[in-house]
């Protein structure tokens, strides 16, 4: 099989990658072992936000002294499992590393910003031309609740960033967050609303008619797993995969939380660990919230979705093949039965996956070191569906050799290899 660009893997990065090829004109296939939108994705499964001020890398500055904790608590919000530590360390040692400092974190910020900054209208412009205008809400805004204003002081370092990087919200009271959000607990008596925000109705159902619209306009898919590459004097001659060689002049691993032995492959060795989460979602037409709420003390989203009320979080590093540990759907179950007293959760659906993550919470985006005509386009870990829109069109970009919409420069797979060094 011939193709001009081969993108690997369907998620919400594929498939943004794939319908910016081919409604740019292009032969595309499209590899991937699994159904697209199916619940075995991390897109499937994820909080559904479009939250263009997701700036804030998981670590922050004296988050190492919270590292005990999680190794001694295995149902808290982040956990390691004492059995994957070893293998776990060094990207560990590089999250605490990475978000050291105040300026670290700025940095960071800064750059997932410009990543970020617009996605809700990239959301709603796709999902136009695909169709599926239905799934995405751009102008609904997000919410993030305390129990009270001394609480959000504790969180307050982040947003002091994020206002220096342009996001803008409106403070809330508890009457306030009443009246717009009247399922809520009454325990919650601060928030702030950030407008500039969005969310997706169904994440799975939008990744899969997002790869539907571009079959409709000429992609093909493989139904297998890709293996390596082949090249000739350092260029790209094709992708081999377990169904055969697919011949292309260029190809965009978008494998998620399984494109570490790629990447390697294309000259490039990325700490890539998958930091494993859970939801539970009670589907049908339930009491849940109007508007997608963060609850902070609770490190847990909850968000109406078209299927019901689903609440997302918790973070356990134990690789990809370990068991799900179902207590951990049981916290967020109750946590959940909390923030939304009128709710009956006692029939929700529980589900884990695995987010691509990089130790300082920025993707994976540009040209591979070691083979000409490869790019990288993962490791989005928080910020995959909400960042999908613009990293499509990146990878895109890149793939036809066109000048990328954005620096992508400090998303560079050889920002690692210096550390190391």
């Amino acid at each position: 099989m011939k193709a001009d660009v081969a993108v690997i893997g369907a998620g919400a990065i594929g498939a943004q990658t794939a319908v910016q090829l081919v409604e740019g004109g292009l032969d595309v296939v499209l590899i991937e072992p699994g159904t697209a939108g199916a619940d075995h994705a991390a897109s499937y499964g994820n909080a559904a936000w479009l939250s263009s001020h997701s700036v804030i890398p998981p670590a922050t500055p004296g988050v190492w002294k919270q590292v005990p904790g999680w190794i001694a608590d295995p149902l808290g919000p982040l956990a390691v499992r004492p059995l994957y530590l070893p293998r776990s360390a060094g990207w560990l040692w590089r999250y605490l590393a990475s978000a050291s400092t105040a300026a670290k974190v700025a940095a960071i910020a800064r750059n997932l910003r410009a990543l970020l900054i617009d996605a809700p209208r990239l959301h709603a412009e796709v999902a136009e031309r695909a169709g599926l205008s239905h799934l995405i809400n751009a102008t609904s805004g997000l919410m993030h609740v305390w129990r009270d204003r001394d609480a959000f002081e504790g969180d307050a370092f982040g947003w002091k960033i994020r206002r220096e990087v342009g996001v803008e919200w409106r403070e809330l009271n508890g009457e306030e967050i009443a009246a717009m959000q009247p399922e809520l607990s009454r325990d919650y008596r601060f928030g702030l609303f950030v407008p500039e925000a969005g969310h997706c109705r169904n994440p799975g159902a939008y990744v899969a008619g997002l790869v539907n619209h571009a079959e409709r306009k000429g992609l093909r898919r493989i139904k297998a797993r890709a293996l390596g590459f082949t090249q000739s004097g350092g260029r790209l001659t094709g992708v081999r995969t377990s169904d055969g060689t697919v011949a292309c002049g260029a190809a965009v691993i978008a494998a998620g939380a399984r494109s570490r032995p790629l990447a390697a492959l294309a000259g490039d060795k990325v700490p890539l660990e998958s930091e494993r989460g859970y939801h539970v979602t009670v589907e049908g037409d339930v009491p849940g919230p109007e508007i997608p709420v963060m609850v902070g003390d609770r490190k847990v989203i909850v968000t109406r979705l078209a299927q019901g009320v689903r609440c997302a979080g918790q973070v356990e590093i134990g690789g990809l093949e370990a068991a799900p540990d179902w207590r951990r759907a049981e916290i967020l179950r109750r946590h959940l039965a909390e923030i939304v007293p009128s709710l009956d959760t006692t029939r929700a659906k529980v589900w884990m996956g695995h987010r691509p993550s990089t130790p300082d919470g920025m993707p994976v985006i540009g040209a591979a070191s070691g083979i000409g005509g490869v790019i990288h386009a993962f490791g989005h870990g928080h910020v995959g569906l909400v960042g999908s829109a613009r990293t499509g069109r990146l990878a895109a970009q890149l793939a036809t050799g066109e000048t990328p919409e954005i620096d992508v420069a400090p998303f560079s797979a050889r920002r690692f290899s210096r550390r190391a060094a």
